[in-house]
């Protein structure tokens, strides 16, 4: 299964994407940066419990790249969230709502995730 390190990181970082989802709720006005922070640490929450991230990094690359449709329906996911992630770095105007919306989807199904691969229930 997944050794004890992995596991830490893929808590810390469920952990800290929720934490940076309530600051954005709670300061609009830095929403963008914290949603988009946010995304990132549930994304490396989900590659930590998938395995080594730099190699999960590489895997998720290399499928967005074909420009066949992606039959796995983890790796389509991760490589959607990667689109949006890279969307959101480059957009200067986000609507905060929808912002914050997709951001909390996303975390909830990282927790999905990281629970399902270890076993264990993350607590908030």
């Amino acid at each position: 299964m997944m050794d004890e390190y992995r596991m830490g990181w893929a808590f810390r970082y469920l952990r800290e994407a929720k934490a940076e989802l309530e600051a954005a709720r709670k300061m609009p006005y830095m929403a963008p940066s914290l949603v988009l922070e946010a995304i990132r640490k549930a994304r490396n929450a989900i590659y930590y419990s998938l395995g080594e991230p730099a190699f999960i990094e590489i895997v998720i690359r290399e499928a967005a790249e074909k420009t066949q449709t992606i039959s796995d329906p983890v790796l389509r996911f991760l490589v959607e969230i990667e689109e949006m992630v890279q969307q959101l770095a480059q957009v200067e105007e986000v609507d905060g709502e929808k912002a914050v919306k997709q951001a909390d989807d996303i975390i909830q199904l990282a927790s999905d995730i990281v629970e399902t691969l270890t076993g264990k229930k993350i607590e908030d």
